[in-house]
Parts: C-alpha cells; sequence; structure tokens
C-alpha cells in the first residue's frame, strides 16, 4: 500500500507530466470503486455538489464539514493505491483546518474555491491550506479555483479574463500546485490563460460545449475533470430507466453489473 507522501507524490507528477490528466469525478464508495477499477484510471477526484446532493443538501458548503470528510476519507479508503483530490468547496470557514482533517483521511490534493471574494482574502485561504500540507508533511497539491467566468455575469470578457489572470499568478505564487478555471471556456481564452500562468498550471472542466481533450492537450493544460456532471450522466441513465419501465419496456440492453 502506498504511503500518502508517496500518493501526493505521484498526484504531483501527474500534474506536471506532458500528457494531460483526465478525472472522472466520484461522488460516494461504489463510484469510487468503478471508477478506480476502470483501465486507464490514475487519479481519482471527488466532487462537492455530487456528495451534497447524494446527501439532500444543496451545493455551497449546506452539507456539514464532518460529513464531507467523513465521505472523501471513504472514498479514500476504497481507491487504494490511486491518489484522491477532494473537492473541498471553499475550505467551510477554515481552509487550513479543512485540508488537515482531509489529509488525515488520506486526501493529497483538494480543489478551493475564491467564490470571487477580494484577492487579498482568497490568497490568504491558499496560504492556510499550503500550511496545513507543510505542517503534515504532505507534498498536497492544491488546485486554487477561481469563480471568475462562472459570475462573470455582464462583464466585459477581457476584464474577466484579466481578474482571472491575476487571481491565477497570485494563487500559484503563494503556493498552489494549479488553477482551476471553471466555465465553458474557448480555445483562445485557454490558450492566454495557459500563456499567462504557464503549461501544466491550468485545470478545467468538462462541461457540454467544451474544447475537445486533444485541443487541451495541445495548448497545455494540465487536468480536465468532469465535476456533477459524472452524476448527471449517471443521474440521465437512471431517469431513462424508469421512464422505459413505465413505458412497458426494462433494461437496457449491455447493463453491465458493476456492484
Amino acid at each position: 500500500m502506498s504511503t500518502i507522501v508517496e500518493k501526493a507524490t505521484e498526484l504531483r507528477r501527474l500534474h506536471e507530466a506532458p500528457e494531460l490528466l483526465l478525472v472522472v469525478n466520484v461522488w460516494d464508495a461504489i463510484t469510487a470503486q468503478v471508477v478506480a477499477q476502470t483501465p486507464g484510471t490514475r487519479a481519482l477526484a471527488t466532487a462537492s455538489h455530487g456528495i451534497a446532493a447524494s446527501r439532500g443538501y444543496e451545493d455551497g458548503e449546506n452539507i456539514p464539514r464532518d460529513e464531507m470528510i467523513a465521505e472523501v476519507g471513504l472514498i479514500a479508503r476504497v481507491a487504494g493505491d490511486l491518489p484522491v483530490t477532494a473537492d473541498l468547496e471553499a475550505g467551510y470557514g477554515d481552509p487550513g483546518g479543512t485540508i488537515a482533517r482531509a489529509i488525515d483521511v488520506g486526501i493529497v490534493g483538494a480543489n478551493l474555491e475564491d467564490q470571487m471574494k477580494p484577492l487579498a482574502d482568497s490568497v490568504r485561504a491558499v496560504e492556510a491550506a499550503i500550511a496545513a500540507g507543510e505542517k503534515a508533511g504532505v507534498p498536497f497539491v492544491l488546485n486554487a479555483r477561481t469563480d471568475a467566468f462562472l459570475k462573470a455575469g455582464d462583464r466585459d470578457a477581457e476584464e474577466v479574463l484579466a481578474d482571472a489572470i491575476e487571481r491565477g499568478r497570485a494563487y500559484l505564487e503563494a503556493g498552489a500546485t494549479t488553477f482551476f478555471v471553471p466555465g465553458r471556456l474557448d480555445e483562445t481564452t485557454v490558450g492566454r490563460l495557459v500563456e499567462a500562468l504557464g503549461e501544466r498550471k491550468v485545470n478545467l472542466i468538462g462541461v457540454p460545449g467544451s474544447i475537445p481533450l486533444e485541443t487541451a492537450q495541445r495548448l497545455g493544460v494540465a487536468r480536465v475533470s468532469y465535476g456533477p456532471w459524472s452524476q448527471n450522466v449517471a443521474l440521465t441513465a437512471l431517469a431513462a430507466l424508469a421512464e422505459d419501465v413505465y413505458a412497458g419496456g426494462g433494461l437496457p440492453a449491455g447493463t453491465r453489473r458493476l456492484n
């Protein structure tokens, strides 16, 4: 069994490697098991939205921190030797303490959102998270996230991009491993982000209409994850089954027994 330091080191290596890191987000033990056993999986990532939704909470730190830590810890145990990075939202009011608790249950990386708080406050949160990893002696992989594009509203596109780049530079300088910019970004925007912040420093989310993976690879993106969309794929299949059953049908051909 790999140690937590070995897992963190491997997760960092995967982000720095020339090959684009792909992570399909999971939200409980069985989804973690299925993805972990799928050929090609090199790391697991949790989705805070998915974990919260599966327990009846709205996204946005409404799930108690204790419940979130317990669930990501279970996922880390199921993952075995695979490194696990967790979506820990904005740190539940205590980014350093939240990262420390996540490390205690086997997590070696995390997303930390800025929620478009004042830049100085967001930088302090990144610094606290980094300090928690250093105190634990773990080369923790912090994926500092900005909501600049998600909360852009009617702001000028150039202004939004400049804001994102400023925040990305600040978080990376504060010790973040990578910079996460969720949103449906076009090729030009992604290219400018990578040019400003460096290759293997920018992480994206796969959403309907995203740039192709081969384009992300060519531009120098470090990682693509799928956030709540992996859960939506599963829920779409479940809804389709229910609709078909109610219409007199049954299980779709090709259904696999995965649990």
